[in-house]
């Protein structure tokens, strides 16, 4: 049997979010995602909730449920230069999967109160994890994106010498 070929995955639950339309959602370079939403864990799933109240934060699993096709280079908000999908959070993926980290408020039986949504409401949940990161902060590199953070500064700072 080829787990490939029998790939079949199922929401848990669903998010319920400020956010209606994509263009709601906060992108780019700065972009603050303190939004609070809830995880509405499907009933049959509850159990599975036990002990998640310990975590500070939670990696969500979710798809793109409104996405359609993809595009393997796409212009981000934050740069004016192609990258590749899987260097960039863009929906339009092969496997429209997302990934978010959230900061768990508190449980209420099999609703979990987050902030930090950057998803649509409505959207299926495929998973839940505790984020744990062992990665030492100065390890950690951000890419292009920490290029186009740098470029929109040194802009600003540009522009606000220009203005004087």
């Amino acid at each position: 049997m080829n787990l490939m070929d029998d790939l079949n995955m199922q929401p848990i639950g669903t998010i319920h979010s400020p956010y209606t339309e994509t263009t709601q959602v906060p992108k780019g370079c700065g972009a603050s995602h303190d939004a609070k939403g809830t995880l509405e864990i499907l009933p049959r799933f509850e159990e599975g909730l036990t002990d998640i109240e310990g975590f500070s934060h939670l990696y969500v699993i979710w798809m793109f449920h409104k996405s359609e096709g993809f595009q393997l280079m796409g212009t981000p908000p934050s740069d004016n230069t192609p990258h590749g999908v899987f260097a960039t959070r863009s929906p339009r993926r092969p496997n429209p999967i997302g990934l978010t980290v959230v900061r768990l408020l508190r449980r209420e039986g099999r609703m979990l109160q987050v902030s930090g949504v950057d998803m649509l409401d409505g959207t299926p949940i495929l998973d839940i994890k505790p984020y744990l990161s062992s990665v030492p902060t100065e390890e950690l590199r951000r890419g292009w994106l920490a290029e186009a953070e740098d470029r929109q500064k040194r802009n600003a700072e540009s522009a606000d010498k220009s203005a004087i």
